[in-house]
C-alpha cells in the first residue's frame, strides 16, 4: 500500500481535523454514485478503497481509543455522513456501514437512514428486513425515487412468486423439502416403488 498520508495529500504533521477533511473531500470526489454508469466505475471504486485504507490506516495508528468509524464521522455524538455509508454499502463493506448507522441517535434517524439499513439488509439477502427499512423510507418520504424504486423493487419481489430461502413453519426452506421428496422419489424408484408418481 502507498503511503497514506501520500494517498490523502496530507503532511505527516496534519492535525485529525485535516485529515479528516482531507478524508472527506476524496470521499466525495471519488464517490461511487458519481460514476455510476461511467467507464471510469471501477477505477473510482478502487481509488475510494485505496482512500478508505489509507485513512483507516492513520486513523487507527493515531489514536487506540474506540473505533475509526466513531472517531471520523462523529461530530458532537451524531454521525452526519450518509455519503461514506453509501459509498460502504456500494463496496460491499456492509459491516462498516452498519456500524455507522448504528451510532446514530435514534431521534435523529429520518428516511435516509432507513433507506440505508435497507439496503444493508437487501445485500445480505435479508429481504423482510430490508422491506420494512425501505417501507419506513418510502413512506417518510415518498417523493424520494431512490426509495420509491428501491420500496417498488422489493414489494413486486415479494408478491411476484415464489422467494428463495423461504422458511415454512418448522423453520424448513421450501428448497429444501422440495430436493428431500424428490431425493426420497428417486430412492424409491431404485428400490422398484414411487413416491411421487408424476416424476
Amino acid at each position: 500500500m502507498r503511503d497514506p498520508y501520500e494517498v490523502l495529500g496530507v503532511p505527516r504533521s496534519a492535525t485529525q481535523d485535516e485529515i479528516k477533511a482531507a478524508y472527506r473531500a476524496l470521499a466525495k470526489k471519488y464517490h461511487p454514485d458519481q460514476y455510476s454508469g461511467s467507464p471510469l466505475a471501477d477505477v473510482a471504486n478502487e481509488k475510494m478503497q485505496e482512500v478508505n485504507e489509507a485513512y483507516d490506516a492513520i486513523i487507527s495508528g493515531t489514536s487506540a481509543q474506540g473505533s475509526y468509524q466513531s472517531r471520523a464521522y462523529q461530530t458532537s455524538g451524531t454521525i452526519n455522513d450518509y455519503s461514506t455509508v453509501r459509498s460502504f454499502v456500494s463496496l460491499g463493506r456492509i459491516d462498516e456501514a452498519e456500524s455507522i448507522l448504528e451510532q446514530m441517535d435514534p431521534a435523529a434517524r429520518d428516511a435516509e437512514w432507513y433507506f440505508l439499513k435497507g439496503q444493508c439488509n437487501y445485500q445480505r439477502g435479508w429481504l423482510d428486513q430490508a422491506y420494512t427499512y425501505f417501507t419506513t423510507a418510502y413512506n417518510m418520504n415518498p417523493n424520494n425515487a431512490d426509495y420509491k424504486h428501491m420500496y417498488e423493487s422489493i414489494r413486486n419481489q415479494r408478491t411476484g412468486g415464489f422467494r428463495t430461502g423461504e422458511r415454512t413453519r418448522g423453520g424448513t426452506d421450501v428448497c429444501s423439502v422440495c430436493q428431500g421428496l424428490l431425493c426420497a422419489d428417486c430412492c424409491c424408484e431404485c428400490m422398484g416403488g414411487d413416491l411421487i408418481p408424476c416424476c
